[in-house]
């Protein structure tokens, strides 16, 4: 269990998220075309999970929008947006936000990813949702890169999630 805050106010995570060197859990979510989205499908790829509460707040749109310009036209790299929100709010999304170069993937139909992810809130206002994370794994599932944000109305350290693939290459 990890403590993360929502405006100051304490908020507790089920389980703990991989940390760096383990192999990630394989994840199973569902894509805008309600079809699976599973880790199996980017065998030999790196994996940028880019986990949010929703798209419905500025600062998630904005981590998508970010993950959009920065990290998805690296090199073998891939960027999976993970929210709770259904898929056809995140196809509409990326729509209206002309969002082409990250796989939306809701964990709406997903408890396992939460929770083998370590990123389901558990208490609180957003008891249900996800806590925002970035989890970057390599070619392997082998995580390189993790970031639990601490305040849930915080962006994520991009620099930092970038640049390990930067290095990675």
């Amino acid at each position: 269990m990890n403590t993360v805050y929502f405006q100051g106010n304490p908020c507790h995570t089920y389980g703990s998220m991989p940390i760096v060197g383990e192999v990630a859990p394989c994840f199973h979510l569902a894509g805008v075309d309600l079809k699976e989205v599973k880790c199996d499908d980017f065998a030999g790829k790196r994996v940028v999970l880019n986990i949010f509460p929703s798209l419905d707040t500025e600062v998630c749109a904005r981590s998508v929008r970010k993950f959009n310009e920065e990290a998805a036209g690296l090199d073998n790299t891939v960027v999976i947006c993970v929210s709770m929100d259904l898929p056809f709010a995140m196809s509409r999304f990326c729509t209206l936000e002309g969002i082409k170069g990250v796989i939306p993937a809701s964990a709406f139909r997903s408890p396992l990813f939460s929770q083998k992810f370590g990123v389901q809130i558990v208490d609180g206002p957003l008891a249900g949702l996800l806590a925002r994370a970035v989890i970057v794994l390599d070619e392997n599932r082998r995580v390189i890169y993790q970031q639990l944000v601490e305040e849930i109305t915080n962006e994520p350290d991009y620099e930092a999630a970038i640049s390990v693939l930067k290095e990675t290459k």
